[in-house]
């Protein structure tokens, strides 16, 4: 197909069509409009890989690290090839446009989502998001910065209003999105769910409009979020009983405000009526035709990119995306205490692997980040694979709210495939025959099924049952627990009896975006090698017995059933004590998991789940030399840290986390990450400790500018790690700082730019990559605070033992010394005496005199 005539196109739209492009048709595509040969645009979550159309049974994917983990890498290069495999991701789906990345800022550790994000600061965020983004748009799919902006909690996401001043929102929450725009001009924008300051931001023109547009010069599209992900009562239901809550709140003011595209379909708020407001004057037909040109632009991208409209979805599983996950998931660790030099461990000693997230891949954080991936490879299989010694392992304790799935466990009866059956009928099994059919069969894996999009041509309804079964051969005797989720009905049986019942008794849970049971239990005695048969009978949502109706409706329904092995915590804890006592190498793997950081809710606290801090503390008193492990997308308390000698944050580390983490453990890859947030001693350090979460429908920002490091520094308040922070097998040092100033002509104008150089050598004797930090430290100005220092540019370098390179940082002087000015309502350099930090692993520091002779004032990008 060739490329609309967008103008053409535009005037032979009749209305009705207009507003029909103005909204999605379903989840995940746009309206086509066949008369006019405009085609459907598919978008596809998400930041850390892309799902594609489905949420059941969808077509799995590569899995990349959480987004802190990708921001402790400080690599643009490495984020912009990271950006061009999801773009192939992308295409491989059918996906015109990814819903990523998110940029939002982690100004606490309680936010639920805060692993999607890549820092609390806004440079570092942007920069790295910049390259992603190039690295998708290079592939001819379009990436989409999200969510714009002040989307930073999960509690009332969407009520909140965020009251933040105008100089915290530039220079903090609008400052990813604007240093992403120096570097690619992104396809699309997503508006966050809140307020800002009284407006939702779908509908807040002096956003997406006097800013994005005007002053920034952008001219991509602006879509809605998308679903909600929070309980809310009956009477808050739409007019037209939609049971579903989305991020567009208006008509007339999204509209005049700017927002092009409502997502998902079909339409809530334009339809008839936004023909109703552009007939009664509401709406002026230029600005309707201003939202319908940008969706036309998009679509005119979608064509270029020569990707099928209604394509196919596809895997792709390459094995040179494997070694580019592989080495993602290495780069992102952060070594953080190496006492006594105890790591790397050596290959042909043996060694013990301890902890709740040893065995478990706890390969990414919850909610719409969540997929399902080609693969997962544990801790412990990564190591074990590396390993050419005996390798032992011992559970401590567990790390799941939720039974861990017990759908990966199964074999299908006939003992063929990893998995299980999942067979659907018309009628519940007690009003069948033996002959009658299932209008449907499965092969899963996943014993989690979220039936949003779940379709089938026998189905004239929602109402249906379904009877999933397969063969659980348990590795231990003991007694084990099951637990079932549904929305709807449920039950598990093992050997035809009835373990957990999920159909009679039903309470409201939290689960599945809020529209769940809570998880029912039972358990049952099995002996090891013993194989049983599971069998988990489910009645779609219509079958539900809870009182309280009034939640998201998803469709169908869904259901999640789960088993693990019962076991007294002191008993193990000191089954893996006792192991580690005995041997020399010990690593324990614990941690949170998506569960505990998810889209829907914020943490309450920053502990680790119960269990676990008991666990390492007692393996440290008999093994002082372990090395401690933590998965998480954000800061954890660590309350046995004065006894650890070995420690490494491991973030959520994708398809290839054990094999990422097996090259840092035994020294195949020097470890290089630095810490793209700063790790609080307690949550009561944190700068947003008393104004996180919603208060009667709005939070006060009330630590202003000072987020992250730069309030940590201010008040001199002690972290437990700093942000910038890691170490590595070697040593680097850093020589010879100079700076020039380019400057056309003599004048100060835009442009000007400053750059420092100056040598690293290895001084160490192990290769490895080093990450030099740019700073400014501004000079007292009368009236004005200001951190002491900001991060304002960074590179990373290579270098053999004993090798020395010249390295250069160069940085947009008015850039780099600007703050926001609220009289002026502008960016204002002003002038005097500042000075260039520069940083990177150890405590070295170097510094040169900058001046800025004249002060100026000066809006965009």
């Amino acid at each position: 197909m060739v490329n609309l005539d967008v103008e053409k196109t535009l005037s032979e739209l009749n209305l009705d069509e207009k507003i029909a492009l103005t909204a999605g048709t379903d989840f995940w595509h746009t309206v086509p409009i066949e008369r006019l040969n405009i085609s459907s645009v598919r978008t596809s979550d998400g930041p850390n890989g892309v799902r594609g159309t489905r949420f059941f049974n969808g077509v799995p994917a590569a899995c990349l690290p959480c987004s802190t983990a990708l921001g402790s890498t400080w690599d643009v290069n490495l984020v912009e090839q990271i950006g061009e495999l999801l773009g192939d991701e992308a295409r491989a789906k059918g996906a015109h446009v990814l819903l990523g990345p998110t940029i939002n800022i982690q100004r606490s550790p309680l936010g639920g989502r805060g692993f999607e994000s890549f820092s609390e600061d806004g440079l570092l965020s942007g920069i790295l998001a910049g390259y992603y983004c190039k690295g998708v748009q290079s592939k001819g799919v379009g990436a989409t910065l999200k969510h714009f902006v002040c989307n930073d909690q999960e509690h009332e996401r969407m009520a909140v209003d965020t009251i933040v001043t105008p100089r915290a929102l530039r220079e903090i929450y609008l400052l990813p999105f604007q240093q992403a725009l120096r570097i690619c001009q992104t396809k699309c924008f997503m508006t966050a769910y809140n307020k800002v300051n009284g407006y939702h931001v779908s509908e807040n023109g002096s956003i997406i409009d006097d800013i994005l547009r005007k002053e920034w010069k952008w001219n991509g599209l602006i879509m809605s979020d998308w679903q909600a992900t929070i309980p809310f009562l009956r009477s808050q239901l739409l007019p037209n009983n939609n049971h579903y809550r989305f991020g567009t709140y208006s008509t007339s003011e999204a509209i005049n405000a700017g927002l092009d595209l409502e997502m998902p379909g079909p339409t809530r708020w334009r339809g008839s009526i936004l023909s109703h407001a552009v007939n009664s004057r509401k709406v002026a037909e230029h600005v309707l035709d201003e939202r319908v040109r940008n969706v036309l632009k998009l679509v005119n991208y979608a064509e270029e990119s020569k990707i099928p409209f209604n394509a196919e979805e596809k895997g792709l599983n390459r094995p040179e995306d494997q070694k580019l996950l592989r080495r993602a998931a290495a780069e992102s660790i952060v070594l953080l205490r190496n006492n006594g030099n105890v790591l790397p461990f050596d290959k042909n000693k043996s060694i013990a692997i301890i902890g709740p997230n040893s065995k478990v891949a706890s390969y990414c954080g919850g909610g719409s980040a969540a997929l399902p991936a080609y693969y997962a490879v544990t801790p412990f299989e990564g190591v074990s694979k590396a390993s050419k010694a005996e390798v032992s392992f011992a559970q401590g304790a567990y790390a799941h709210q939720c039974l861990p799935p017990l759908g990966p466990l199964l074999k299908t009866v006939d003992g063929d495939k990893r998995g299980f059956s999942f067979k659907v009928y018309l009628e519940p099994s007690e009003e069948r025959n033996k002959d009658t059919k299932a209008v449907d069969e499965l092969h899963l894996i996943s014993s989690t099924g979220f039936l949003a999009d779940y379709k089938n041509p026998h189905l004239k309804s929602d109402l249906f049952y379904a009877e999933m079964e397969g063969v659980f051969t348990p590795e231990e005797d003991g007694l084990y627990d099951f637990g079932v989720t549904v929305i709807g009905t449920g039950g598990l049986y093992i050997d035809g009896e009835l373990v957990v019942d999920n159909f009679t008794k039903q309470r409201q849970g939290t689960a599945f975006f809020g529209s769940a049971t809570v998880e029912e239990y039972g358990t049952k005695e099995l002996k090891a090698g013993t194989p049983y048969r599971v069998m988990f009978k489910y009645g779609s949502r219509p079958t539900s017995k809870l009182e309280n109706r009034g939640v998201i409706d998803f469709g169908p329904g869904g259901f999640a059933f789960g088993a693990s092995k019962r076991r007294d915590l002191e008993e193990s804890i000191q089954e893996a004590v006792d192991l580690a006592s005995k041997v020399d190498q010990v690593v324990i793997v614990a941690g949170l998991n998506g569960e505990w950081e998810t889209e829907g809710h914020d943490r309450e606290h920053m502990d680790l789940p119960p269990g676990s801090d008991e666990l390492i503390s007692r393996v440290l008193d008999v093994n002082p030399n372990a090395a401690v492990i933590i998965q998480s997308g954000t800061p954890v308390t660590m309350p046995w840290i004065e006894k650890v000698n070995v420690l490494a944050q491991a973030w959520f580390g994708g398809n290839e986390l054990g094999n990422g983490l097996a090259d840092v453990l035994y020294g195949d890859v020097n470890p290089s990450g630095k810490l793209s947030l700063s790790f609080p001693v307690r949550l009561q350090d944190s700068p947003s400790y008393i104004n996180f979460g919603s208060e009667r429908g709005r939070v006060l920002y009330g630590e202003d500018v000072y987020v992250g490091y730069r309030y940590f520094e201010k008040t001199a308040t002690r972290t437990l790690f700093p942000f910038g922070y890691g170490l590595s097998y070697t040593a680097f040092d850093r020589s010879d700082l100079s700076l020039q100033v380019d400057s056309e002509k003599e004048v100060l104008e835009d442009g000007e730019m400053v750059t420092a150089s100056l040598t690293v050598t290895n001084s160490g004797s192990v290769a490895g990559a080093e990450t030099v930090q740019l700073w400014i430290q501004p000079p007292k100005i009368a009236n004005i605070q200001r951190p002491i220092r900001e991060l304002k540019g960074f590179t990373k370098v290579f270098l053999q033992p004993g090798e020395k390179k010249k390295v250069s940082i160069s940085v947009e002087k008015k850039i780099a010394t600007s703050f926001w000015d609220e009289i002026r309502k502008s960016w204002a350099s002003e002038s005097g005496d500042y000075t260039v930090l520069i940083t990177g692993t150890g405590d070295e520091v170097l510094s040169a005199p900058l001046t800025v002779e004249k002060s100026r004032y000066w809006l965009g990008l």
